[in-house]
């Protein structure tokens, strides 16, 4: 039986896979509301596509999950301060604060602080 720890992973690494490469455009009209240049943009991408594709790795190798868990979960808590930074909705701020919740809550059953 798969443990909700994977399931976690796989979720958080697929949104991230999603946004960053199929809602692309997205990004970029985010980055430019939040005032962000398109080098941060690029740097943002890269790392989160790695943490997604390490998170992924990580179902094989579970000593791979718990800095990248930490380092979304920051990412995240990022994307939170510039939401509220530019008065964003609450539907547009929702997506990373789940992100951010999953990816706390992989790195605490990775630290075995839950199960």
């Amino acid at each position: 039986m798969i443990n909700l720890s994977v399931i976690a992973q796989l979720i958080v690494a697929i949104s991230v896979i999603i946004v960053w490469v199929f809602r692309f455009d997205n990004i970029v009209k985010e980055f430019k509301q939040y005032g962000l240049s398109d080098l941060t943009r690029t740097l943002v991408g890269a790392t989160k596509i790695a943490l997604a594709t390490l998170l992924i790795t990580g179902i094989w190798y579970p000593s791979l999950v718990l800095i990248p868990a930490l380092l979304m979960a920051f990412l995240m808590l990022s994307a939170q301060y510039f939401h509220f930074k530019v008065n964003n909705p609450w539907q547009k701020r929702i997506p990373s604060l789940f992100l951010m919740l999953l990816s706390l809550y992989i790195a605490a059953v990775t630290l075995n602080l839950i199960a």
